[in-house]
């Protein structure tokens, strides 16, 4: 395994997915609980965001496993050791800011732990929602221990495990069962860069159709069937929705730059919108649930596009709120080993 040039439509992949992201808890924490006629309230086309649930996060992973090589493949682990002491310290730091300031939302449907029991379970066993930054920090120590072992062996159990967390064969703490799933899909995009990276190169609009359709007809015959808890579905549909999503995502970075370009320069600023949106998006639904305005914003056509504009509001929001963070010298709250790297050279200037 050797580490590769950054292309740029990884990071359009990125940029979708987490608007995905905001827009699936938009939807199901906000506006699914708002309490709207049945015939003004959420249109039906928004509870078919779940058929995107098998693309958005395997997505998400197989390009964060894209982007591991150089961390996986050092021959000195402390790249990869930074990298996963980063990630644990965001999880405790967002984990502990999430517990306080959702305190303020108390109807918003999220885990939010109350006591000190809950919340070192949440640190631990019960990952919140921010479970994706534990999820890498784990899949970065496993691909590095197992970086020696063959891809079929090490691929063909991390499927095994995504069959048996996807038919819930694991009992029932947080997102635990995400984080196992979504395993195979991290070693995927690690351990076949360049498979990955020729299906990007060659994608064409009809095989980007090929693949649309083939995910489509996947998702309608397992809702028909109630097939999403058997053995071994889940993984194969997210495999064809990654397909679909490489050959897009790849189709929209050379074609369609209009488009791409927001999205790539959004891809590179994901960790701000992953860590903060959930705040922002429990305060607006908790001003707004149960009152007049609420009540003023359920009509039709707001229904339909009102999620889409919250989202929008949420990850400029996001966005916007990083870079304040920055300017009054807290970008210690998304790179906390910040401040051990100015230790160390101040540590070293001292020396000198």
């Amino acid at each position: 395994m050797t580490a590769q040039r950054r292309e740029g439509w990884p990071d359009v992949a990125k940029g979708v997915c987490i608007i995905l992201v905001v827009l699936w808890h938009v939807v199901t924490k906000h506006v699914a609980h708002l309490d709207w006629p049945a015939t003004a309230g959420m249109p039906a086309v928004w509870t078919l965001l779940s058929a995107l649930s098998p693309l958005r996060m395997p997505l998400f992973f197989l390009v964060s496993g894209l982007f591991a090589a150089r961390a996986v493949c050092s021959p000195h682990a402390a790249t990869a050791v930074r990298r996963t002491t980063g990630l644990i310290s965001l999880y405790v730091l967002w984990l502990t800011i999430q517990t306080f300031a959702l305190a303020a939302a108390p109807d918003f449907d999220t885990a939010r732990a109350t006591g000190l029991g809950e919340y070192l379970a949440q640190l631990t066993v019960s990952p919140t929602n921010l479970w994706y930054l534990l999820a890498l920090a784990v899949y970065l120590v496993v691909a590095r221990l197992t970086r020696t072992l063959s891809t079929p062996l090490v691929l063909g159990s991390a499927f095994f495990l995504a069959c048996i967390a996807s038919a819930g064969l694991l009992p029932d703490w947080g997102n635990l069962w995400q984080l196992v799933q979504n395993l195979f899909f991290f070693l995927l995009g690690l351990r076949l860069r360049g498979r990955v990276a020729n299906v990007a190169a060659s994608a064409t609009l009809p095989s980007m159709l090929g693949f649309g359709a083939g995910f489509a007809a996947a998702v309608v015959l397992v809702s028909m069937l109630d097939a999403r808890e058997w053995f071994g579905v889940w993984p194969l549909l997210s495999i064809v929705a990654v397909l679909f999503g490489v050959t897009a995502c790849a189709l929209l970075d050379s074609r369609v730059p209009w488009l791409a370009t927001p999205l790539r320069l959004l891809g590179q600023q994901t960790l701000p919108v992953y860590v903060i949106h959930m705040i922002p998006l429990a305060l607006v639904h908790q001003a707004l649930r149960g009152t007049a305005a609420s009540a003023a914003l359920a009509t039709p056509v707001l229904s339909i596009i009102g999620p889409l504009l919250l989202t929008t509001v949420v990850v400029i929001g996001c966005l916007g709120a990083h870079r304040v963070l920055n300017r009054l010298g807290l970008g210690v709250l998304f790179d906390p080993l910040v401040v051990a790297r100015r230790f160390r050279r101040s540590a070293g200037k001292d020396k000198s």
